[in-house]
């Protein structure tokens, strides 16, 4: 064998050997890795904070930078010191780590870890005086750290590949949070809850910005979630079909008849399927009307036409029969069942005022928080990401509904556009190839909210905004999330 070749070989071993070697984020030492990182950097690097640096450093210390030259420990915690710490009041920079490329690497002598490797790629952000923070670059980074009397100790950090980048770039936005709140400030959306399924599981919940000026957003924070109210009470109905107390298509006018209507014999057409995919003739409010009463605009079932007052035609129907409260319903069939402890129709003592987001309109100026007594079918629920995503989970898959009453759901009530038509309380896009997702959004004062979910793939997006316009984020985090397919929903909403 050449030599040529046994160094070859030798090398396509070590890269070999590394990538069988790569701990996964359960692993202890990844762990123990992560948190020096973190003192490193996050309290260090990013506050100014030298004894935090130098305490971490090895004595040996050895620092390569691609655009800087060779440092030794005494020169980098001087040029650390008098050149990017020098005045941080004026000119700060900050690192951020991007989670998803980080790998870590065990080194081991005689059975024993001696060291470990990282390697991971980082952003760069940076704040002249008052001025918001921008992302100015990205590099790539080695790190290795080693156990000196029981301490790791970071002994050589290789920095390399620096070059700009720009926020407008997918993985720089969407992957990271620090970026993800900077592009949310760009667009002046004050908070985002945002939730992601995968796997038919909700995997991933975040929320971003403020709860009302000063105030951080909780993971937790409430939503008021306008039109995603419908979904909800569509599930009440027709899990109350499925366990058969229930008609959807069953003449309403057997237990509710609004006063309004009562001399137009149409309303004894009006069932809740009609309802459900908005077919039942009314307009969206009877206050749009000019006489402000209720009234039917064509024949209920001819046609398609977006109607909140179709919902609570039906929430009158329900409790008449039933004799409870949609709230109560909802908590006995929806909320209970599905451990959503943070959404109701109504504002109760178990309301927690402190986590609710303040909405706002497109000039900054806030809305008052509505503290509504008496549930509406079709607006105003308030929920979290967590439980609404959990929500969205179950109906992907048809979970507490009969077979039937599932595929009912799903199947293409009423046309809307080309390739999108209603359910049964859900819009429908047809994405070709059998494939198909389910969606609803709400739009209100100081809400912008949608959700979608993709039941052959297991995937899903929820997102809250709590501003007028917040619906200029929807289409970049649907094709980033939801991908292909996500990329032919907006393309069915554009055309």
């Amino acid at each position: 064998m050449t030599k040529t070749a046994s160094l070859g070989l030798l090398f396509f071993t070590l890269i070999f050997n590394s990538i069988q070697a790569q701990l996964p984020k359960t692993d202890s030492l990844y762990k123990i890795i992560m948190s020096k990182d973190s003192l490193l950097f996050s309290v260090g690097y990013n506050t100014c904070n030298t004894g935090q640096m130098e305490s971490l450093l090895s004595d040996g210390f050895e620092f390569y930078h691609d655009k800087g030259g060779f440092e030794d420990r005494k020169v980098f915690i001087t040029h650390f010191k008098n050149g990017l710490c020098k005045s941080p009041e004026t000119y700060q920079v900050k690192r951020v780590l991007l989670e998803k490329s980080n790998e870590i690497y065990p080194m081991y002598k005689d059975g024993k870890i001696y060291a470990a490797i990282q390697n991971a790629d980082h952003l760069f952000y940076e704040r002249v005086g008052s001025q918001p923070e921008k992302l100015v670059g990205e590099a790539r980074f080695t790190h290795l750290w080693v156990l000196e009397n029981n301490e790791w100790k970071l002994k050589n950090s290789l920095s390399f590949n620096h070059h700009p980048k720009q926020i407008t770039d997918s993985e720089t936005m969407f992957d990271n949070d620090q970026s993800m709140a900077n592009w949310l400030t760009e667009n002046r959306i004050p908070a985002l809850g945002l939730g992601i399924i995968n796997e038919g599981k909700l995997q991933e919940v975040k929320v971003f910005g403020q709860l009302k000026k000063g105030v951080p957003a909780p993971r937790n924070a409430y939503f008021n979630v306008a039109s995603l109210t419908k979904p909800v009470t569509a599930m009440v109905a027709l899990c109350l079909a499925g366990s058969g107390l229930w008609n959807l298509d069953e003449p309403l006018d057997a237990y509710w008849i609004d006063p309004d209507v009562i001399n137009d014999p149409r309303h004894n057409k009006l069932t809740t399927r009609m309802i459900l995919s908005h077919q039942s003739g009314f307009p969206n409010w009877r206050w749009m009307n000019n006489d402000k009463k209720l009234s039917f605009q064509f024949d209920p079932g001819t046609q398609y036409q977006y109607s909140g007052e179709g919902f609570e035609y039906l929430r009158k129907a329900l409790e008449k029969k039933f004799g409870k409260p949609l709230e109560q319903l909802a908590k006995e069939l929806i909320f209970q069942p599905l451990k959503m402890k943070d959404t109701n129709y109504i504002w109760d003592q178990n309301t927690d005022e402190s986590r609710f987001v303040t909405g706002y309109n497109e000039k900054g100026e806030t809305y008052p928080i509505e503290k509504i007594k008496k549930a509406n079918a079709a607006d105003d629920l308030h929920t979290t990401i967590e439980d609404y995503g959990n929500f969205m989970v179950s109906i992907m898959k048809g979970k507490n509904l009969k077979p039937e009453i599932f595929r009912d759901m799903i199947r293409k009530q009423v046309k809307i556009k080309e390739n999108k038509y209603f359910g049964l309380g859900l819009e429908i896009y047809d994405l070709g190839g059998g494939e198909y997702a389910l969606s609803h959004g709400g739009a209100d004062q100081g809400t912008r909210c949608i959700a979608i979910v993709l039941p052959d793939s297991g995937k899903g997006i929820i997102i809250f905004t709590n501003i007028d316009d917040g619906y200029k984020v929807y289409e970049k985090l649907v094709v980033h999330y939801l991908g292909e397919q996500g990329r032919k929903i907006v393309d069915i909403e554009t055309k």
